[in-house]
Parts: structure tokens; C-alpha cells; sequence
């Protein structure tokens, strides 16, 4: 459905413009003219090229790799528009970094997902729009309405369609266990989950399955794909097993560090992600995009038009 209303503003950052632009088009706007430079220092500069006073304006930018430097343009965009009036600065964080720190682990850690909260909120946002955190807790971190969306409604109907012989939910690690009971009501299947330890960041040892999977193709849903280290020990643990070759589901493709090479996997037969982060176009041939940019776009014009975000849901919620 069309967005009809000249006092609302979207512009992108030049994290995913992509996917700005795939948003506007739903909503049948323009996509908002902004200047983002680099000062010879490395400094950010920020020129909104149209006016903005008195309007509801929208920021998309997904806090994706270099994630610092992301976030940094993203307070000075929130900060350009409140001192160029704008009613409200609503941020549109497809991808929320940092989320993986949202507590202590250990002594004399940051929970660095409360920090950024604070960041955004004192420079100046007025709401969030984000999907699938790492940690729903983190809406906690703000003072601040925040609109929690998925996309599993996105992935569960990727998944029915490939119809899947014999297939089984699981989840990679505890931690995943209530994402994945959700898809396996989606999808009427059964669950397994998997246990694991962590010896070091972005490694990972599976030392126990629960749940029968011999014979099953395993659907792993996840929240992000990262180095894809664990994703690579998930499967093998699986075939150990007796599994068939597995489906990878994912809502943020971070792929660090070799990543994308990784989901070439022999006993990977599919990759299902969304447009959250920007991807290269060159991918492999076994990775499939799904775009949130309806899902977006639905929570902007309701946001703006007055209604409940609960409808965009299978669920009625995250």
C-alpha cells in the first residue's frame, strides 16, 4: 500500500542504499536527496538537499561492516536533521550491531549493546525500527519506542516452498531454541536442538544433538551468519548423525572473514537470507535473497498512519 504524505522523509545511509531504495518504491516515494562526505581527516559530512522542517523523517542504515564507521555517519545524520527541524527522527536499523555484547560474559566487559542504545537515543532518535536482535532484551536498552519486527514470516515461506523431504527444524545452540520452535510451528515440523561450547569468539565445538535427525533434512535457522565457522560445524555434527544435506536460514548475512565461501559447503544445499545487509552481487549459487524491504516499508506506513505492528506478524509478535 502506497504511503501518501509529503511529510515523510526516508533517506539512506551508505550502509544499504539498496534497500532504501526498494522501501521507497513500495511505499511509492521519492528516496530522500542527502550529501554524505569525507572530510581529508576522515570526519563525516552530512548536507540534507531538500527541506525537512516539520517532517517525520526516516534514517536507513544498517549498522553492517565497517560498523563503526556506519555508526558514526548515522549520529550525524540524526544530528543534521534535528538541528534542520525535522518533527521526528525515526531510525530504520535493519541490522542492529553490536547486539552480540547485550550482556557480561565475563568481568570487565561492555555490554556494548546498552551503550549504542544510549548513543542513538541522546543524539536525538525518537523511535527504532529493527529486525530479528540478537537478544530481544535489547528493546530494553531504550527510553525510546522501538519496533521489533522478523523476518521468519519472510523465511518460513522461502522454506514451504522448496518442499523439503522428511524436514526437521533445528536449532545451533540453546540460545536459537525459542526461534526455532516458532518456525517449526510455522512450518508444522518437529525440532531439534543442538548443544555447544564456545572456546573463543566466533568458534564453536557442538557436543551434543537433542533430537532424532537421521534421515532429515535439517532446517538451521539462525539469526546472523557471521565467519560461517559455526554454520560449517552445525552441518558436519549433523551428517554425523545420519542428516541429509542441510538448509541454512539466517536473517542478517554478516559473512565476515571468508564467510560466503563457506556457505559453498558440500553438505550445505541452500542458504536463505534477506537484504538486511548489503550484499555483493556475485554470490553462490546455492544463496537466496529474500528482501525485507515490504516488511519495512508496511511498519513505516502504520508507524505513520496509526495501527498496530502486530499485523505484519503470522505470530502477532516478536
Amino acid at each position: 500500500m502506497l504511503l501518501h504524505s509529503d511529510r515523510v522523509k526516508v533517506f539512506s545511509g551508505s550502509s544499504n542504499p539498496g534497500l532504501a531504495e526498494a522501501m521507497c518504491a513500495e511505499l511509492g516515494v521519492e528516496l530522500g536527496r542527502i550529501k554524505l562526505a569525507r572530510f581529508k581527516s576522515g570526519e563525516i559530512y552530512v548536507h540534507y538537499e531538500e527541506t525537512i522542517r516539520n517532517c517525520d523523517v526516516y534514517l536507513v542504515q544498517s549498522l553492517s561492516h565497517p560498523i563503526n564507521e556506519h555508526l558514526v555517519e548515522l549520529m550525524v545524520m540524526i544530528d543534521a536533521a534535528k538541528r534542520a527541524s525535522a518533527r521526528t527522527v525515526n531510525l530504520v536499523l535493519p541490522y542492529y550491531g553490536y547486539a552480540r555484547q547485550e550482556r557480561k560474559a565475563a568481568p570487565r566487559e561492555p555490554i556494548s549493546a546498552k551503550m549504542v542504545a544510549d548513543i542513538l537515543t541522546t543524539v536525538g532518535a525518537n523511535r527504532v525500527v529493527t529486525i530479528d536482535l540478537h537478544a530481544p532484551a535489547i528493546q530494553g536498552f531504550f527510553n525510546i519506542p522501538v519496533d521489533h519486527l522478523t523476518a521468519l514470516d519472510i523465511i518460513s515461506d522461502e522454506v514451504r516452498s522448496m518442499n523439503l523431504p522428511n524436514p526437521i527444524v533445528v536449532s545451533p545452540d540453546a540460545g536459537r531454541a525459542k526461534m526455532a520452535e516458532k518456525l517449526a510451528g510455522y512450518l508444522d515440523l518437529s525440532f531439534a536442538i543442538m548443544i555447544k561450547k564456545r572456546p573463543t569468539h566466533n568458534e564453536s565445538v557442538i557436543t551434543h544433538i537433542i533430537g532424532d535427525v537421521e534421515g532429515h533434512t535439517p532446517i538451521i535457522i539462525e539469526d546472523l551468519i557471521d565467519t560461517g565457522s559455526t554454520i560449517v560445524n552445525v552441518v558436519e555434527g549433523l551428517k554425523e548423525k545420519g542428516a541429509k544435506d542441510a538448509i541454512i536460514c539466517a536473517t542478517h548475512p554478516v559473512f565476515s572473514n571468508g564467510a560466503i565461501s563457506r556457505m559453498a559447503h558440500p553438505n550445505i544445499a541452500k542458504v536463505v537470507v534477506t537484504d538486511s545487509i548489503a550484499l555483493p552481487d556475485t554470490l553462490p549459487a546455492n544463496v537466496k535473497v529474500r528482501s525485507v524491504a515490504p516488511l519495512l516499508a508496511d511498519a513505516i506506513r502504520i508507524i505513520h498512519e496509526g495501527g498496530s505492528i502486530s499485523v505484519l506478524f503470522k505470530s502477532g509478535g516478536v
